[in-house]
């Protein structure tokens, strides 16, 4: 029986009911909601059916790199076959890649599913990233090769690392000498790269940022080149080795099933690269790859809590376990399911209210990324997507991984064997606070440039529509108290970021002044996530409040479950806004002056 548990109920909501994508679906592809939902339950069967089958064998077989290859398990190769003959690969690809061109909102939904069930494989399967950039920003030969990775499955690489640069991108050494043209010798090491290896794909594309002789310094010196495992012929045929080469495998926490490795370029033989799209554009273009990537990871951090909580919750109705509080000293009181303990029944909501708070914040974001194609003149819908996407990636990761904790605890014991699949989510979610910069670097790039660098103008627009929504209501309104929590915690968090850049003003004429801020900015990116999935839940639950007087069946149920859930969370995550505040306020930097000997 399959380890995943889809919630299609809640996706469904959020993309018919809280976003109503029905009132633009035809603008991609003519697609309209029948075709949508029906693409949702194909997903799901196929999630909880084939492609969640290597979900086990994926952690327990050990990957070894073997003269230069990575052997996948069969398991592994059935679900990326599975997914490769479904054909999902095409269901966000333009028409020019014989793409079904459906929005970004319902492509997210359908990853949400794909990462909860099996992420590993995903991470395998899912070259088609690598394609459409490449098809998008490559010249004419490039866009040929694009084509090849769709039609013959490729595999692609985004390749950033280095050892000793880490995160600090502009400081690669990875040097690229032109040969011919846009033909460059790639000269380097990088490391933690997802797929750089496997077996189960006759050619993988490399996507690589190295910095061309001569260039400047930082990430403006750093160009695209695409790199393949085979050189490839004008006829399409494959070539010779090329000089890239997996030289050591990561040993890991979790997500073992996926090939992290170290690549070497142009170590024995020459590694052959072609500038992207003949200009020297690299940061831009990889950041195409970067956003996207961290867009996927925090719906893969949504869909492990989701299902970490389906899995407790189901647990926590058959588990019989002590008698009822109320009777706890009568020797002879029936044993009753542990769900109706209070201690688990806050763990389970804590589970609820915040799982559909990141899926309420991340098919937001998706809904933002549809009106962008729709409407690409509107500078402020680039400007959102890119305010939320720190919070999508940096929250969403973080506080999947601290709830999967208490997903476990509803199991007891049993939680922390291999009999239940909660160990292993946990495992494999920790990576996802680190993938595509750390939760710190997420909150530094909220900070600087999402904020910062706009002068708070996109956050101010968002923020208005939040106060709208805490004025709206009637003297009936059964959510009259939550709008008011609501209010005070935007209150909190625009004095949160003032404080912070109070201190970024100071540090003009006093430069420390910045480890003020600096201090408090993980904070923020935490303030600033709950108020807006603070909003985004109560705008779910005057949704579900309105539809309750004419529900019938399981719905009644789903929609007070919307309004408890909201509800919970505001009263469990806004007051915390308050106290961030006051921290950043009394904020002395004496962290900062304190010896490194005294740590």
């Amino acid at each position: 029986m399959s380890h995943y548990k889809a919630n299609l109920r809640d996706q469904e909501f959020n993309l018919f009911e809280a976003n109503p994508i029905t009132e633009y679906l035809e603008s991609f592809g003519g697609m309209d909601e029948d075709t949508a939902r029906m693409i949702l339950r194909e997903v799901e069967r196929f999630a909880v059916g084939p492609w969640g089958d290597s979900f086990v064998a994926a952690d327990r077989h050990q990957l070894k790199l073997v003269d230069g290859e990575v052997v996948l398990p069969d398991e592994m190769k059935k679900s990326i076959d599975a997914y490769r003959e479904a054909g999902w690969a095409r269901l966000s690809m333009p028409a020019e890649l014989d793409g079904a061109g459906a929005p970004p909102s319902v492509v997210i939904a359908t990853l949400e599913l794909m990462t909860g069930s099996q992420p590993t494989a995903y991470f395998y399967a899912s070259g088609e990233l690598m394609a459409r950039v490449l098809f998008d920003e490559g010249t004419e030969d490039q866009r040929k090769i694009a084509r090849y990775m769709m039609d013959r499955n490729w595999g692609g690489t985004m390749v950033l690392t280095e050892p000793d640069a880490g995160s600090d991108v502009g400081a690669g050494t990875t040097k690229a000498v032109q040969l011919d043209g846009d033909m460059y010798a790639i000269e380097g090491v990088k490391r933690f790269i997802t797929s750089g290896e496997f077996d189960h794909a006759e050619n993988i594309i490399h996507l690589v940022l190295a910095r061309p002789e001569g260039a400047g310094p930082g990430t403006k010196g750093l160009s695209l080149f695409m790199v393949p495992k085979f050189l490839v012929n004008d006829d399409g045929s494959l070539g010779e080795r090329n000089g890239v080469y997996a030289t050591n495998l990561e040993k890991k926490m979790g997500i073992k099933g996926s090939t992290t490795c170290e690549l070497s370029f142009g170590i024995d033989t020459p590694a052959y690269g072609w500038l992207v799209g003949s200009k020297h554009d690299g940061i831009r273009q990889m950041f195409r790859v970067i956003e996207h990537a961290r867009m996927l990871i925090g719906t893969k951090s949504t869909a492990t809590l989701s299902t970490g909580y389906l899995n407790s919750l189901a647990y926590a109705k058959e588990r019989v376990q002590g008698p009822d509080l109320t009777m706890a000293t009568d020797k002879t009181a029936p044993r009753v399911e542990i769900i109706r303990h209070p201690n688990v029944r806050r763990m389970l909501m804590l589970q609820k209210a915040y799982s559909e708070g990141l899926r309420a914040l991340v098919m937001y974001t998706a809904w933002v990324q549809d009106q962008i194609v729709l409407h690409p003149e509107d500078e402020y819908l680039e400007a959102l997507n890119d305010l939320l996407l720190p919070m999508v990636k940096g929250y969403s990761s973080e506080k999947a991984y601290e709830l999967l904790s208490t997903s476990l605890q509803v199991f007891g014991g049993s939680g922390f064997t291999m009999d239940y699949p909660i160990e292993q989510y946990i495992r494999d979610a920790k990576i996802d606070t680190v993938y595509e910069g750390t939760t710190g670097i997420q909150a530094m790039d909220l900070f600087f440039r999402k904020i910062a660098r706009d002068q708070g103008a996109t956050l101010t627009r968002m923020a208005g529509q939040i106060v709208e929504f805490v004025k709206g209501g009637g003297d009936d309104d059964v959510l009259s108290s939550e709008r008011e929590l609501l209010g005070k915690a935007l209150d909190d968090v625009q004095g949160q970021l003032g404080v912070l850049v109070g201190y970024l003003m100071a540090s003009v004429q006093d430069r420390p002044e910045i480890y003020k801020a600096g201090l408090h900015l993980d904070g923020l990116l935490e303030s600033l996530s709950e108020v807006v999935i603070g909003w985004l839940l109560l705008r779910h639950a005057e949704v579900a409040a309105a539809k309750l007087p004419t529900a019938a069946g399981d719905d009644v149920f789903f929609y007070e479950g919307k309004v408890a859930s909201a509800r919970f969370f505001v009263r469990d995550a806004l007051p915390k806004v308050a106290i961030r505040r006051a921290a950043a306020e009394a904020e002395n930097g004496a962290l900062m002056s304190l010896p490194d000997e005294a740590f």
